[in-house]
């Protein structure tokens, strides 16, 4: 995983909205969309999680995809090949464009199996949870290592597994281009909080520039945007400091 200098990434899109993904983790669908329909062009992405695990989701997502928005599916599945393979198949037929997985390496081939040589979803192993620092780290997983080998190693093996890229927060973001050498391989990352707000519960934070800065290819923003008293304008924000960001690098 050493290396002199990291492989330099290109954005693949030079637009900042084509890198922000707004995390839709509200209890209620209908107050999903509305947040779709205020925010409108401004925001491409979205994450669907638990939050909204409800019977409506699939016509949800489906009307997301109708209107041009790329969907994030953000359940970090864990289970059996069967399974995988199955849940794999299904949203690759919704048309959902990243999934989350967790667990073994295993879990991330059976994931790609599952899409049957389809383009989607593209596969994201979860490398540690943002709201994890290093000694919650050091005692759940019974490990020494420091933060940023631990989750370059786990992107290691997530490459190796056929995954398209990892979660992770902006601090490792450095690490897993060293340990990672394909350009292509995707890292986006949450944890993002602008200059002086709060971090919530999230331990390993940075802004929107320094997470597009250090090489993120997109950056989840849920209760910055979510919360906010008036959403499209910190939406807004959010996206103007990215833009600058991306015309920097």
């Amino acid at each position: 995983m050493a290396g002199s200098a990291a492989p330099a990434y290109k954005p693949q899109a030079e637009n900042a909205r084509d890198h922000l993904i707004v995390a839709l983790d509200v209890p209620e669908l209908e107050e999903a969309k509305a947040l779709v329909r205020q925010l409108g062009d401004r925001v491409t992405h979205y994450k669907v999680g638990p939050h909204l695990f409800v019977s409506g989701l699939i016509n949800f997502i489906e009307e997301l995809i109708r209107g041009k928005k790329s969907v994030f599916l953000d359940f970090k599945s864990v289970d059996i090949g069967d399974t995988m393979r199955r849940m794999s198949s299904r949203v690759s037929a919704l048309g959902v464009e990243f999934i989350t997985v967790m667990g073994t390496k295993s879990t991330v081939i059976a994931a790609h199996e599952g899409r049957e040589g389809r383009k989607f979803p593209k596969i994201l192993v979860v490398t540690l949870l943002t709201d994890h620092d290093e000694a919650d780290m050091r005692r759940e997983y019974n490990t020494e290592l420091s933060i940023n080998d631990f989750v370059a190693a786990r992107a290691c093996v997530a490459a190796e597994a056929g995954a398209d890229g990892v979660i992770s927060s902006p601090k490792e973001i450095s690490a897993i281009r060293l340990a990672v050498r394909d350009p292509n391989f995707l890292i986006v990352t949450p944890g993002v909080r602008q200059a002086g707000m709060a971090t919530d519960d999230q331990k390993r934070t940075a802004t929107p520039r320094e997470a597009i800065a250090a090489g993120a290819n997109y950056l989840v923003v849920g209760r910055p945007i979510v919360k906010a008293a008036d959403k499209v304008r910190a939406a807004e924000m959010i996206l103007d400091e990215m833009q600058g960001a991306l015309e920097a690098r």
